[in-house]
Formats: C-alpha cells, sequence, structure tokens
C-alpha cells in the first residue's frame, strides 16, 4: 500500500473508531458489534506498526502507553477552578435569585441553567487545536496535579475533537470523573475477588483511580466523565451556558443529559425537587443540583465574590444518615487470607434499607475515625450501595470503650498475620486455615464461578467439618452415600448436589480461571485471559514477560497470576479437575454472531431471574444492558415496582416490554 494511501486510511480508521467510541461510552449506544470495532482496531493497530511514521498521540491505539510516573506534577491553572456556594434549602435558591436580581438591579425573571452537581473528581481538559494536551486535577484551585497520561485512558474522553474545535488554538473544558454505581459495584466485587481492599464510595474509587501512577491501572476501571463548564479559550464565544453544553456535544465531550433550562427560580425549585426524586434511580451518584445564570453576558457583570461566582449556586440534598451503635467489631477471614473488620451494629434504616453492618476496611480506616465498640456513630449507604461509618459522636463515647486493633494472630487459625509491603491489608499466611480453605471453596462453587448452585455455605460448611471436601477436585469425588451421611441430608437432596455438581462438568474457559481464585483475578480479568490465551493449556505455558504486555494487566498483576499458575499444587488441582471429568470449554462469542447486535436494554424492577444473569443473557446475544435510559435505548426490560426508569421511557417514546416479551424477543431473534 502507497504511504499516502496508508495514510488515508489510518486517518479515516481513526475517526471512524472515535465515531463509536462516542457512541459506546458517552452516548451508551453502540453502532456496531464488537466484532467489528475489534475488527477496525486490529487494521489500525497493524497499518501503524507497518507505518511508525503515522503514529501520532490521538490515535485511539495510544489511550494506554504511556510507563508509570514517579510522581504528578503540579502546573498552575490559566483561571482559577473556583467552588460554588453551598446551600441545603430550596428557600436558599430562592434568596440566591434574589442576590442575583438585586446586584443585576432588575424586576425581571432571571433565566436558569440547572444541572445535577456530581459527586466526583473535578478535572480540567486542555485543548490545542482540538487535540487533547493536558489534563489536572483541580487541586487548590490555582495548582493542579498533571494526570494526563490517566485520563487519556477513559474513552468518553475524545483525544481530539470534532468540527470547528479543531481550528481554536486552546480550549479548557472542565468537568467531573465518575464512577456510575452499577460499574462500582463490580469494582468493589472484583476488588474483594482478588483479595484487595475495596473502596468506600464511588467518589473515593474515581478519585484513587485516576491518581494512579500506572496509567494502566486507571484503565482498568470504568471511569466516566461529565463537563459542564470551560476555562480559558481563544477565539470563540458563547453565549449561553445552554449554547455552550449543546456546541461541546456536538464537539463530541459527554454532557449530562439531564439538565433544563428554567425561566425563573421557581423552575430551579422545580428541577431540584424532580431531581430529589429520581436521585436513587440516576446512574450515578450526586448530592444536589447545580443552579447557573443561564447568559454569560450577565455572569461576567455579576463576577466574583472571594473564591465563588456571584452567578451561580450549588443547592445541595440532606444527606441520608442513620445514629446506631456499634455492638462489636468482627475481624473476617477471606479466602486471599485478608483479615477485614466489620462493624455489627444495632438495626438502622437509611435510604429505606435496614442496615446492621459497615465494613471498617482495615487497621487506618479504624485508627483515622476512632472506632470503638459501644460507639454511637452516624452512618449513611456510600453511593446508595455499601453501608458506611461516617463519623463517632464522641460526646457519647462510654468512658470504659476502648481504642480497637485488629489482632496479630488470625482469628480463625492463630496462624501468623503479615502485611505486604505497599499495601495495608493484613493476611494470614496459613495456607490451610479454614476460613481461606472455606471461601475459597464458596467461591469456587459461586454462581459466577463453577456455579454448583445446589452446594450452599451450610453444606460446604459441613463437607469441610467431615473432612470430605479439602480442595476444590474433592467436590467431584463426591458420592451420593457420602452427601446423604451429611446432617439433615435425604437421599432426593444428596442426590440434587450430586446433580449440580455434574452439570457443573463444562464450564467456560474465563469461569474456570475465575473460580481457582487466583489473587487479583476478578471477573473481568479472568475474561481478558481466556479472550487472550483461548485455553487453559496455553495460559499455563503464559511467561510473566507475556503476561505483562496484555493490555490491562499490569506488572503486579502478571508476576501475582504467573507466580499463582507456577505453582505444582494449582496445576496438579487443574489436572485432578479435568480426570474428574471437567472440561474446560471455549465457545465462539455468541456476541460476536449478534443475535442481539446493536440493542440496548436497560433493566428496572424485580424480575424472575436475577438482573445480573439476565445482562448475561444480552451480552451473549451481542446486545448491551445500559443503566440509564436514553433515547438511544431500544427497550426496557420492566418488572415489579420498576421506579423511575419507566417514567424515563415513556417521556423518551421507548419501548417498554415485560419478562415474557422479552423471552420473545430473545426467541425471534433466534
Amino acid at each position: 500500500m502507497p504511504d499516502q494511501k496508508a495514510l488515508n486510511r489510518i486517518e479515516a480508521l481513526r475517526d471512524l473508531i472515535r465515531t463509536h467510541d462516542y457512541s459506546y461510552y458517552v452516548l451508551d449506544q453502540p453502532t456496531v458489534t464488537d466484532f467489528e470495532y475489534d475488527k477496525l482496531y486490529a487494521e489500525l493497530l497493524e497499518l501503524e506498526k507497518k507505518h511508525p511514521e503515522f503514529v501520532t498521540k490521538d490515535s485511539p491505539t495510544q489511550r494506554i502507553g504511556a510507563e508509570p510516573l514517579p510522581f504528578f506534577s503540579k502546573i498552575q491553572h490559566r483561571l482559577p477552578m473556583l467552588s460554588l456556594q453551598n446551600s441545603y434549602s430550596i428557600d436558599e435558591i430562592r434568596e440566591f435569585d434574589e442576590r442575583v436580581k438585586r446586584f443585576l438591579q432588575t424586576n425581571e425573571k432571571v433565566e436558569y441553567f440547572c444541572e445535577p452537581k456530581f459527586d466526583g473528581l473535578a478535572i480540567e481538559l486542555i485543548y490545542e487545536h482540538g487535540h487533547l494536551v493536558r489534563a489536572l486535577t483541580r487541586g487548590d484551585g490555582e495548582t493542579g496535579e498533571d494526570v494526563t497520561q490517566n485520563i487519556r485512558t477513559i474513552r468518553a474522553i475524545p483525544l481530539k475533537l470534532a468540527n470547528e474545535a479543531r481550528s481554536l488554538p486552546l480550549l479548557e473544558i472542565r468537568g467531573e470523573v465518575l464512577m456510575f454505581k452499577d460499574d462500582f459495584r463490580v469494582l468493589n466485587e472484583n476488588q474483594q475477588d482478588a483479595g484487595l481492599p475495596t473502596f468506600a464510595n464511588p467518589r473515593n474509587a474515581a478519585a484513587g483511580s485516576v491518581r494512579q501512577l500506572d496509567p494502566k491501572i486507571t484503565a482498568s476501571r470504568p471511569l466516566r466523565m461529565y463537563c459542564y463548564t470551560f476555562g480559558a479559550i481563544q477565539n470563540y464565544r458563547f453565549h449561553k451556558q445552554s449554547e455552550f453544553i449543546k456546541q461541546i456535544a456536538g464537539w463530541g465531550l459527554p454532557v449530562s443529559p439531564l439538565h433544563r433550562i428554567c425561566s425563573s427560580a421557581e423552575g430551579a425549585v422545580d428541577f431540584y425537587n424532580d431531581v430529589l426524586k429520581k436521585r436513587h434511580s440516576l446512574a450515578y451518584d450526586i448530592d444536589g443540583i447545580v443552579v447557573k445564570v443561564n447568559r454569560f453576558d450577565l455572569q461576567d457583570e455579576l463576577g466574583f465574590i472571594a473564591r465563588s461566582p456571584r452567578w451561580a449556586t450549588a443547592a445541595k440534598f440532606k444527606p441520608e444518615q442513620g445514629s446506631t451503635v456499634i455492638t462489636e467489631i468482627a475481624v473476617q477471614v477471606g479466602r486471599t487470607g485478608a483479615l477485614t473488620p466489620v462493624a455489627v451494629m444495632e438495626p438502622v434504616r437509611v435510604g429505606g434499607v435496614t442496615i446492621t453492618h459497615a465494613t471498617l476496611h482495615n487497621q487506618d480506616e479504624i485508627d483515622r475515625k476512632d472506632v470503638r465498640v459501644g460507639d454511637t456513630v452516624i452512618v449513611q449507604r456510600a453511593g446508595d450501595v455499601i453501608p458506611e461509618i461516617v463519623r463517632v459522636v464522641t460526646e457519647k463515647r462510654q468512658p470504659r470503650a476502648k481504642p480497637f486493633q485488629i489482632p496479630h494472630t488470625c482469628p480463625v487459625c492463630g496462624g501468623a498475620v503479615d502485611k505486604v509491603e505497599g499495601e495495608v491489608v493484613l493476611r494470614c499466611t496459613n495456607l490451610l486455615c479454614p476460613a481461606v480453605v472455606r471461601e475459597s471453596l464458596k467461591h469456587f462453587v459461586s454462581r459466577r464461578a463453577m456455579d454448583i448452585d445446589k452446594v450452599g455455605e451450610r453444606t460446604i460448611d459441613q463437607l469441610v467439618d467431615a473432612g470430605l471436601v479439602k480442595r476444590f477436585s474433592d467436590f467431584y469425588r463426591l458420592t451420593l452415600a457420602q452427601v446423604m451421611s451429611l446432617e439433615r441430608q435425604g437421599e432426593k437432596s444428596s442426590q440434587n448436589i450430586i446433580d449440580s455438581i455434574n452439570k457443573s462438568k463444562r464450564p467456560t474457559l474465563s469461569r474456570f480461571i475465575y473460580a481457582l481464585g487466583m489473587r487479583f483475578v476478578g471477573e473481568q480479568m479472568a475474561k481478558i485471559l481466556a479472550s487472550h490465551f483461548r485455553s487453559m493449556e496455553r495460559l499455563l505455558e503464559a511467561t510473566e514477560d507475556e503476561l505483562d504486555r496484555i493490555e490491562g494487566i499490569g506488572k503486579r498483576v502478571a508476576h501475582s497470576i504467573a507466580t499463582a499458575l507456577n505453582q505444582k499444587t494449582l496445576r496438579d488441582e487443574i489436572k485432578s479437575l479435568e480426570n474428574f471429568g471437567v472440561i474446560i470449554t471455549n465457545p465462539p462469542s455468541l456476541k460476536k454472531r449478534g443475535l442481539l447486535s446493536g440493542l440496548n436494554i436497560v433493566i428496572t424492577g424485580t424480575l424472575p431471574v436475577e438482573r445480573n444473569l439476565i445482562k448475561d443473557l444480552i451480552e451473549e446475544n451481542g446486545g448491551k444492558s445500559s443503566s440509564s435510559v436514553s433515547k438511544k435505548t431500544n427497550y426496557v426490560l420492566a418488572g415489579e415496582s420498576p421506579g423511575s426508569k419507566i417514567e424515563k421511557a415513556q417521556e423518551l417514546g421507548v419501548p417498554i416490554i415485560d419478562w415474557h416479551e422479552f423471552q420473545r424477543l430473545i426467541h425471534e431473534k433466534k
């Protein structure tokens, strides 16, 4: 291929991939199947490999090419990133409106632009002639940290803008990097599966992900961004906030679809109340709304007070919290030996849910909050997901309350406890610790692993206590008589257990890898390994260097996986499983066949089947299941108590189907 022809094709592929990225990561509506996307990406990679002289920093292939940084450099913002004045009452929205009108010396209604107040990490994107050249955190408002390499890994953020934005010498865009609630749940599940510390809430997860020194770690995290304002701009002028939002969306930047132009303060109050009602059903965390004077000429006239603009205010929601008493701090031991302190509390209702337990994560967290048994504490549900202790009410502390210290020996086996350098988690070092063995076995049989559905925690406890199961392969040695010998196990229930074990003998490769419980290998990592190696034999041959070269796997994870795979005990166990009839399958992906290709189905309400299983079914048939309803949603699958997603679907004219209609849809597609 002549060089010019190659360059033309490279540029066409880049534009095409950018368009597909925008549809997938910003609009939440894929325009091609994964298989078609992968073909385009592979072609671009191959062309750039043959013509390295044409490789540019804004190519989609260059998102994760940077080496780990030793530290983040500090850079001054051209214009300060100021904070907003906060209020917690709709009356204060009206008071804000009165202040604005007094300053402008007008009795006329002022038009406002209202949007959610995102609970994430403020970031400034700096574009020169449409190319992303730098990204800074807010920092102290005057100076931020240079996190460019990490921000480049977020696929929702364009490396190159579209249309006339490419003619602008300078364009600074500001917004919030955040993590959606469903993505946060999955990330924490994967962290827990890998024996890593979990995150307290989506904001902490987003902020911690952006501030990783290794861009590969950031790239593995499901981060999003919503843009909402600007810094310095050259050769362009906006007239209204609403115009700005519409324009930058046209340039390829992600903006929130949840906003409203309000003709008066009462309109802003209505928006506040509407968003408050749907707060818990949103895909992401917010802690209020932002009200801005819509016209920029009026913003200029209003100016600033100290470090806050006169033309904007944040109307925050009152936090949903409750007060209770800690009755015990229990230390749990996971399958990787991690010791996790958990506060056991008197039941308290918060946000419609009864809370009795809250993780304290590690000793550093306990010390930071100074949590003690008997303390009265304020609790809330972080990200409407995980119960967390906000603070201790120290004035109610009992005189005899003592600081809590995680024991230096395992609370289950009494074995030695160790802390790996660079980690905050204590771990039991005894591989035969009953807690480690039991939790490993529970993980092995779990629904997302080998899916031995008739073997629950109680049955595993019985099997372990009876000495019948000590390792994974022991499940496949079990006889009907052995199961029947357990307490309260009749012939029928015992046969169900045996049948369930036999049924699990044909796992997919990704499920099998996940079931082994290697550290750092959650569901997503297992899928990456399965997709790359395609067989267990090939994975067992992998070197640490080969693992490190795979996109999404860093040096630390590669070392951990290679170490686990080289253990004779694990290799022998895999061989034993195969000898007992376990056949690892890796069929061609149904997703690539496109049975539901291009369909985006949002799930809401209670359905006959668990939501994760329905999502699997949709994805296995080539579709996508988003967490929120948009104009690009094809169907909303609704069960009982569906919530506000139904209203959004009706508003947008999105078809609503029930469980039976969904099954017919799958059947018709097949």
